[in-house]
């Protein structure tokens, strides 16, 4: 990977980019039991600033398919290299960690795997029918690699009938390649619309702060909307290490006011704008905008 040092690392974080705590009764309950029971979960593994609320609304997101990814994207911290093979065991694991935690919502991701022949898409429909099984009425999210955009892949994970399935596009089109490695932005474009049109309800997420002009955010939004998507989540890229790719500009709060009014004048059903925002932010009221009744 190459090492990006240059003037840009001088860039302190403002205040807006300070984490709120959110202390409740259900947050230590759930933070009780990931610990007593030593569950795995990417909000805890990759230190997401919303944990705490999250889990306070009984939301939480786990990582399936092991913590080795194939890809060596420019702005994630996960190992890259060869993963082990997928453990057959893990759907119910993930099921009966869900049913321990009493989550009302649960984001199911995972790293990509290139490796295998189906990309991992029977994995990923094992987990949600093992978490459909255990908790009836648990709302699932699931957010998936592109899959190269295969139709057979993408019809694997959409016959287990999750609730939303998002895919990040990450970042504009330009930035796209210095960004993602074997990721392609019209890849990407394509497995949102494939899915889209099978009657999924999906969710797309860009990060700012990359070098992005307002018109190839605005161009992005709307590429995401002619491709069906429905709900989108924009937020602050922070840079993990100096070996990564750095952070151009940290955006202001009322700069993603100013894009979440633009996205919903586009037509998104939902929007989550703020420089803390991840993916799975609020993840439970989008699902809430999407099922809401057309007037």
């Amino acid at each position: 990977m190459p090492k990006f040092h240059d003037k840009v690392d001088v860039l302190r974080k403002p205040g807006w980019l300070k984490i709120r705590l959110h202390r409740t009764a259900d947050y230590a309950d759930v933070r009780r039991i990931v610990e007593k029971h030593e569950l795995h979960t990417i909000c805890s593994s990759g230190r997401c600033p919303n944990q705490a609320e999250c889990w306070s609304r009984r939301t939480a997101t786990f990582m399936i398919l092991g913590d080795i990814c194939t890809r060596s994207c420019r702005f994630c911290a996960t190992q890259t290299g060869r993963p082990l093979a997928p453990d057959a065991d893990e759907p119910r694991r993930v099921a009966e960690s869900v049913a321990l935690m009493k989550l009302r919502y649960v984001v199911v991701t995972s790293v990509t795997r290139d490796d295998l022949p189906d990309g991992g898409a029977r994995h990923w429909a094992a987990t949600v029918e093992a978490i459909r099984s255990q908790n009836p009425d648990a709302a699932i999210e699931l957010l998936i690699p592109d899959l190269d955009a295969r139709p057979d892949l993408l019809d694997v994970v959409a016959a287990s009938k999750p609730d939303i399935i998002g895919h990040n596009i990450e970042t504009v089109e330009r930035l796209t390649p210095a960004v993602r490695s074997r990721a392609r932005y019209r890849t990407s474009l394509e497995t949102l619309r494939y899915l889209s049109r099978q009657g999924v309800a999906t969710k797309s997420g860009l990060m700012l702060g990359l070098g992005e002009s307002d018109e190839e955010v605005l161009q992005t939004l709307h590429d995401l909307r002619q491709a069906g998507v429905g709900i989108v989540t924009l937020g602050q890229y922070l840079r993990p290490t100096l070996e990564h790719y750095p952070v151009a500009a940290y955006i202001t709060p009322e700069k993603f006011d100013w894009y979440r009014l633009r996205a919903l004048e586009m037509g998104f059903g939902y929007c989550a704008s703020a420089p803390l925002v991840r993916s799975s932010y609020m993840a439970e009221e989008a699902l809430r905008s999407v099922k809401r009744p057309q007037v």
